[in-house]
This record gives C-alpha cells, structure tokens and sequence, in this order.
C-alpha cells in the first residue's frame, strides 16, 4: 500500500442491508467524511460513486459489491477497506462472496420499516461466515422512524442480544442528533446540507431520564459478557469510556451481543458515529481466528494474519474491462509483491502478478506491496472466483465459498449468427465474474441457456451483452430449472462388451443407487475389495456417472441428490479401459435410475408480501390458487405482511398481478427456499412437453 498500516488498524468491512435501507447512501457520505470524494453523491441522481455500471444508475440499485479503501481516526490511523453490496435478492451471490472474505460488517436497517426479508438473509449469512457486525438503523428523519420498535425487531426476529449505544433526539422531520451513551453525551448536528458540522453538549433534562435507563442496560450488559467489566461495575469503581468501548469490543468480535445505534445517512446526521463504532468494536484481521486450510492431501494447515507467515490469498471477485480481468483477494498471510510467482491451487498452474492496484470502486491506483490483511487487486492474472492463491513452496487450498443454485432459465441467440462465438465467449466472461450465472448448451436444440437467481438478474445480464460487448440478443420466455432425483434404492449392473477386431472393450459394474439426502447433491464411493476392479479404473467410473447427470432421467433436467455405490464388477487384463468402465457406468447408471421411481423437483421461492389489509383476502386468495402455502401472517404500521412458500413456476410475472390486486399499493420480496417435489399433475404436463 502507500503506507505501511499496522494490522490491527485495518478494518475488513461490508455495508449490507434490504434493498432501498440505505447502503450506497452511507457509503457515499463514509467517503464523503473520510476526505475521499469532495462531493456527495446521489443514488436517485445517479451521481453514486459506488454505484458505477450504468445499469446501477439508471435504475438506482447496486448491481455489483463495489470495494473502496478509505481512512479514519487521529492522523488516519485506521485503513479501511469497505464493500458495499447489493440489497437485491437476485444479486445475492455479491453478498455472499463479500462476506467470506469481511473480519466485519455494518447492518443497515430502514428505521421505517425495520427488519425486512433480505435483512435476515443477510443476517443469515453473516451468521454462516461467523461475521461480528454492528448495526445503524437509518432514516431516522423520516416519518413513521422508531428506532426502539427497530432495535426489537433486530433482537426478536433475528434472534441476537442487542445493545443499544445511541438514542434518537427528536423525531421524524425533527430528528436532529443522538445521545451518546458510551460518553453520556448530546450530539445536535446543525441543518446545514452537509451536516459536518455538531455540537457536543450535556444532555438535556427531557432526555436525562430516559439516558440513565439505557446507560444502565448498557453497562449491564457488558458485565453479563465481561468479567473484567463485570468486576469493575459490581464493585463501583470509576468506569471510563474506554472500559465501556473495551468491553463493547469483546462482545462484538465474539459475536455476544450485537451494538445498535442510529442516524440519518441522507441528512448526514449519525456518520461520523458510524466510522467510529467501526475502528471502536469491529475487528482487526489479527482479532479473528486464524485461517484453516488444507495441503494437498487434506490435511489441516492454519495462516495467521502476519507477513512474514507463507502467503495465502482468496479470489473472491472478477471483473473484466478494457484492460484485462481485475481480480480481487483477500491476502490472509503474507505479502503480494509485484513481480512476484504464485502458485493456483485450482489448476496447479504457477501465475506472475504484473500490476497490483487499490480499487476506488471503478478507479484505480497502483502500488508495489500488499500486505497481510488487505484486500488488493491484481490486473491480469488466470483465476476465479473461489481460487487459493499461495506461495508456491507452501502450498495451501483455503475453503472456497457456497454458490447459490440458479432458479430460472433462459434461452438466448444472437440476432447476427455470425456473433454466436462472440457471444458464448462474453457469456463465459460474464459467467467467471458472477458464479450464479450459468451457462449450457441444451444437446437436443443446440441451444444456449443462462440460469440464473430470478429475472432481473438474468435481464441485467442480457443488457451487459448489448452494453458491454455490443452483442444485440433475442431470448426466449424464462423457464423454472426443475431437477430429477430418485426415491427408491437399486443396485443395478452395467456391462460393456466390445469385440470387433483388434483389441476389445470390457467394462464390468455393479452400482448401488439410493436417493441422498435433500441439498446434499451427487455423492460417489467405492467398496471394491480384493482388486474386483483396478483402482485406476474408479475414476472413470465416477466420471461416467457425472456425465450423466445432467441429461436427466425422464424429461433431461440435471439429477441431483443422489448417491452411488461401486459394489462389485470384474475386469479383463487385456480389453479393460477407462473408457469402457466410464461407459459400463453410464448404462448402470442411466437402467437403475429408470427403476428408482424417479421424480421431478421444482424451485420453492420463500416470499414476503406487504399488503394493506383491505386487499389481504384477495393477495391470500391468489397465492393458493398459485400452490403457495402461507406460513405467517403479521402487521406492521398498518401492513399486512404475509410470509409463504410458492412454486417459482407460479411466480412469472406476479408484480403486474399484485400491483392490479392491490391498486399498487402492495410489495413483494422473493429468494429461492428450497426443492420440492412437483405434484402429479403438474409433473405429467411438463413430462409431456419435454417428451412431444
């Protein structure tokens, strides 16, 4: 980097939230106060620097995380290195990847609307990864805000101990500054648009009350998580500020409790707060367990958060531009120098780092070094998303990062066949960026089908290939991405025999084929004793039965959840080959599954819809005539919120549907849930539209 920062000042944070809770706005007015942008941009301007692609602006969402490093603290002491995330469910592998590589995060809550869907499933992540995070419940200004209501909801709805750090001074368009509770102080900030100007004051008597109480829980609560605290408090000693921000420290990073506080992002009231609750209670790279990975022989390797440990670093994100593929890692240990040689684990292949550059969001700087702890990006380099990148003498496979199954299909061309290489190409480019993306080629139609996490992402995608590579497309109607798996256990032989002159073929299997358990996918193991079959041949054999899931069992979609066993089978010294194992697996396995009462699997979304309630019965009424199952009802400001599991194929469409019913006054939110096998009706008239 430019300057050397001790590990213990870097902080690896993300800004997550529902969609529209106010992310990017944060984000802007962080860079705002930390001296990197000299103007505040606006999200409903387009102006928003974080919010980069085109599509971002005109449509005012984040499409893609977008990584910025700033600093912070008496004599920028701390670096900060921020990504911002999408709020939108289809772009949720953005979050997803973020998080794997993040010691940090900051929550952001609508203080509106509270706790919202994608809030929890950002939570739920958060919560997979291990993630201490704090949480600023924003738009205190306006109205209907409550920030006591939001602070319950964290505690009550996504199940975490909340400890509350600020109050609010004023409400809605009176909203005008906050109590401090660690320094039992009255923050007013002044009306002037910028608002980086405050006030430090003693806290008023209408508030004093009401500030006493909650300093009260707040010391409480840091005694029930501190034992050094706990002492100092019981027997009533002086306690400072630092205590109390020591204390706060240790629950956070330990993930004991979660701090709340509030402010107004788009007023610039709270941000300040924000940035120090950030370098305050999140932690450092050295303040998080050392990473564990795996040599090449699946043994156990740990990296602490040194330079001068072997080098390890994770691709978490691609980007391709004009000057080449910009790939982001997250540096665990060690340091990435230019020139230097590093060893992919993936693919075993050595790769030299050219150009090492700190991103500002689509800008960039070099630099020489990064060092442990960081996020930096290399210009250039073979890899993706997932890929360990170590020193070549200590090699190193760090757990790469869960990819979301895909939902929708779509089946695209290009208007000028000329532009068919072309196109599979950028799709392939667009793919190695955004794992959720994926790309086949249906056998029968020659078709070229994108899956993806529902119809705006697919949408979004199709406008970068115009955009970005120029390629006009025609797509079909979007399509479910059903799946086949088995509900009966068979053993099934399968044997190739070939004899036509010269050498012959022999391939001899018997397979075990039982249905496996839901989400836990396509499972292979071996029982061969005694040399049955060589061992060089198992691989072949496994290679035969992948091949053949995905061309499906009765209408072609992909087979999932299932496991094999390789129990028995014979070879012969001369006619025996990989190949005929791998064909003598296919037809066991393509036979048994016939027989192990196979069935269709749909996509269940876990949809939540907002409604008044004068259209409540009319929304319920059109959710079981779609095979939805409604799982709870509830109210908010007046609201019916209705939570149900639905068929996606169901779904297609549904926000014209709703706003009609509802005289536009209704929402929905929708994320894949589950598989679920389809019922008997339904599973007749697919398998006859794929079989005419």
């Amino acid at each position: 980097m430019t300057k050397t920062t001790l590990l213990q000042h870097i902080r690896n944070i993300g800004i997550v939230a529902h969609i529209d809770a106010g992310k990017t706005t944060t984000t802007e007015r962080i860079l705002y106060y930390t001296g990197l942008s000299h103007k505040i941009g606006e999200v409903h301007d387009g102006e928003a620097i974080t919010d980069y692609m085109d599509q971002e602006r005109e449509r005012g969402i984040t499409i893609t995380s977008a990584a910025i490093t700033c600093t912070w603290g008496e004599n920028d002491i701390f670096t900060i290195n921020i990504i911002d995330t999408p709020g939108h469910v289809d772009f949720t592998i953005e979050v997803e990847r973020s998080m794997r590589v993040l010691d940090g995060a900051v929550i952001i809550f609508d203080g509106v609307a509270g706790v919202e869907p994608q809030s929890e499933t950002v939570w739920r992540q958060a919560d997979r990864y291990n993630i201490p995070r704090i949480c600023f419940v924003n738009k205190m200004d306006r109205i209907g805000a409550n920030f006591y209501r939001c602070a319950d909801m964290i505690y009550k709805r996504l199940n975490k101990k909340t400890i509350i750090l600020t109050l609010p001074i004023g409400i809605n368009n009176n909203f005008k500054g906050i109590i401090d509770l660690i320094h039992m102080k009255e923050i007013i900030w002044s009306n002037d648009s910028l608002g980086s100007t405050f006030q430090i004051n003693e806290i008023s008597n209408n508030m004093k009350f009401k500030s006493i109480k909650y300093r009260k829980q707040l010391l409480e609560n840091c005694a029930d998580c501190d034992d050094n605290f706990a002492e100092t408090y019981l027997y009533g000693k002086q306690i400072t500020s630092k205590d109390i921000i020591k204390s706060l420290r240790h629950g956070t990073i330990n993930n004991l409790f979660t701090p709340v506080f509030c402010g107004s992002a788009f007023k610039n009231k709270g941000i300040q707060f924000v940035l120090d609750m950030i370098v305050d209670l999140l932690p450092s790279p050295i303040d998080i367990p050392p990473m564990i990975g795996k040599d090449a022989n699946g043994n156990k390797i740990t990296r602490k958060a040194s330079n001068q440990e072997p080098l390890s670093a994770l691709a978490f994100k691609i980007i391709n531009d004009k000057y080449g593929q910009l790939t982001f890692l997250r540096i665990y240990s060690g340091v990435i120098k230019k020139g230097m040689t590093l060893l992919n684990m993936r693919n075993n292949k050595k790769i030299r780092i050219g150009r090492l550059v700190k991103m500002f969001a689509n800008k960039r700087t070099d630099v020489e070094i990064a060092n442990s702890g960081n996020i930096i990006t290399a210009i250039g380099i073979d890899a993706i998303t997932g890929d360990t990148l170590c020193d070549p003498k200590h090699p190193i496979i760090l757990e790469s990062m869960k990819i979301p199954p895909s939902v929708i299909t779509l089946a695209i061309e290009p208007q000028n066949k000329a532009d068919q290489e072309k196109m599979n190409l950028c799709l392939h480019k667009l793919h190695k960026e955004d794992p959720s993306l994926r790309i086949t080629t249906d056998k029968e139609t020659k078709q070229t089908i994108i899956a993806g996490m529902g119809e705006l992402h697919l949408e979004i995608s199709v406008d970068r290939l115009k955009r970005e590579f120029s390629i006009n497309t025609n797509v079909g109607n979007p399509q479910v991405a059903y799946k086949e798996t088995i509900t009966k256990t068979i053993t099934q032989e399968g044997k190739y025999i070939k004899q036509s002159g010269g050498r012959g073929q022999y391939g001899h299997v018997y397979l075990k084929i039982q249905p496996n358990k839901p989400g836990k996918g396509f499972i292979f193991e071996s029982k061969i004793v005694g040399g049955a079959i060589p061992k060089e041949y198992i691989p072949a054999i496994k290679k035969g039965i992948e091949e053949t899931l995905n061309n499906g069992i009765r209408a072609g979609y992909p087979i999932v959840d299932i496991k094999v066993i390789l129990l028995d089978g014979s070879y012969h010294d001369v006619d025996s080959s990989e190949i005929a194992f791998k064909i003598a697996s296919s037809i066991a396995f393509k036979q048994g599954t016939l027989k192990g009462h196979p069935i269709l699997l749909e996509p269940i979304m876990k949809a939540d819809i907002i409604t008044p309630e004068d259209s409540l019965g009319d929304v319920i009424g059109d959710i079981n005539s779609k095979r939805g199952k409604i799982t709870n009802i509830t109210e908010k400001n007046q609201l019916k919120i209705i939570n149900t599991h639905v068929p996606l194929s169901e779904m297609f469409g549904y926000s014209n549907g709703l706003r009609s019913r509802t005289q536009g006054r209704a929402t929905f939110t929708m994320e894949f849930a589950h598989y679920k096998k389809v019922p008997i009706n339904i599973d007749n008239k697919i398998i006859n539209i794929n079989t005419t």
